[in-house]
């Protein structure tokens, strides 16, 4: 069997080093524009430079964003960007507008070319019809079937590579392709400014009763007629890997480094260990539920990929995530004494049982034994968001560790 690549998603330099120490094998990354997550903080070139060589220095590639739907007055700054990103020489982008395509193949011709989802690719021969231009590879439509995804692999060359979503939040629109954000705010979710109107609570007003509201529900179970849950594979890979997936590709580019490893780590075992063996894979799989868990979701469902989505897909009493850990810091530096440095994300006390969160798979529960600021003055607790602290616990540490606690 071919092993699929696990591909995560950064929006920062220090998110996008935890992707890498927690299994990804590939990493995708937006720069400051032409990217359709405008709200998360992306990088600069600079950093993207950074990003690309420290991947690189450890054999991960970095695919980077340029799927807006361009207008106009875009491309002139899109014809900039592309000769900067072609010096900077990331291993792909992923692109959705075939104006865009068109400025890629011929400013930077040596850059693989992926066709994003936004692209609503649904057939066979929208993907030949794409490797006839030449793209290497094409991100399914997330309205797909395995047995569709299937299809198409047996109807594509061999060479051309099929990337599809695993995990993450889905959205509630064909493909991505929404107006409701833009309509509402103004802020085009296909330029990249998307407000998630999806997850507000809706109301129904009859013409002839204007001001009166009346609440939408389904079955008394709540008003959030638009909120689906996350998918999840995770007990799926075998049907993942049969269907001919190249590239199994998690959804968060706005999400936090506690969320990126976590994801990152459960599917990096998960995958590994079915390809060595399927007994190993189903004997670990209370394991993979378990740890996938301790991110923020909406619950999990599977999709398109069995069938369309029943009316178990929604989440209809809250647009909130279940959140059953606080991410506490990453570990940036051990001490000579075992202290370990950190910059503090949200609070946490002297005196409080923790979990050491490793790449290879170990939760290590430690106990806060101190707590000191950069002043080398101690205190009692860690109240202050990205307070850089020093932190003495009863447990050893390793840079890049993530220091998280069970939510109360």
């Amino acid at each position: 069997m071919k092993k699929p690549e696990l591909l995560i998603p950064a929006n920062n330099i220090e998110v996008l080093k935890e992707a890498v120490y927690y299994g990804a094998d590939a990493v995708y990354i937006g720069g400051e524009v032409f990217g359709l997550r405008a709200k998360a903080k992306n990088f600069t070139l600079d950093e993207m430079s950074e990003a690309i060589a420290f991947a690189h220095a450890h054999n991960v590639k970095v695919h980077v964003t340029v799927n807006i739907l361009a207008h106009n007055y875009d491309l002139e700054d899109a014809k900039e960007y592309l000769k900067q990103l072609g010096q900077l020489r990331p291993d792909a982008l992923i692109i959705a507008d075939p104006g865009i395509y068109a400025l890629a193949k011929e400013i930077c011709p040596d850059i693989e070319r992926h066709i994003s989802t936004q692209a609503n690719n649904t057939n066979y021969l929208t993907y030949k019809f794409w490797y006839e231009q030449g793209a290497k590879r094409v991100v399914a439509a997330r309205e797909l079937s395995l047995d569709e995804i299937a299809q198409i692999r047996a109807n594509i060359p061999d060479d051309m590579e099929i990337e599809c979503f695993i995990h993450g939040a889905m959205c509630i629109s064909y493909s991505g392709r929404c107006l409701l954000s833009n309509y509402f705010t103004g802020r085009d979710g296909n330029q990249g400014e998307c407000t998630h109107p999806c997850r507000w609570k809706y109301a129904v007003m009859e013409e002839q009763r204007p001001g009166e509201y009346l609440p939408v529900y389904e079955n008394e179970r709540g008003t959030y007629i638009f909120n689906s849950k996350d998918l999840c594979m995770i007990e799926h890979i075998p049907e993942m890997i049969n269907a001919g997936i190249d590239s199994f590709k998690i959804e968060g580019r706005m999400k936090t480094a506690l969320y990126v490893a976590t994801v990152a780590r459960t599917y990096r075992r998960a995958i590994d260990d079915y390809l060595e063996s399927p007994d190993k894979y189903a004997a670990n799989m209370d394991w993979y539920k378990e740890e996938i868990k301790k991110c923020t979701y909406r619950g999990f469902a599977t999709g398109f990929y069995f069938g369309k989505p029943t009316h178990e897909m929604q989440v209809y009493g809250s647009n909130t995530y279940i959140n059953e850990y606080t991410y506490l810091g990453i570990v940036y530096e051990i001490k000579d004494d075992g202290t370990v440095r950190t910059e503090q994300r949200n609070k946490f006390c002297k005196g409080d049982e923790i979990e050491i969160m490793k790449p290879d798979g170990r939760n290590v529960q430690t106990k806060v034994l101190g707590i000191y600021n950069d002043e080398g003055i101690e205190q009692d607790s860690a109240p202050h968001s990205k307070q850089t602290l020093y932190v003495k616990l009863s447990e050893s540490a390793d840079v890049y560790d993530i220091l998280r606690c069970k939510t109360e």
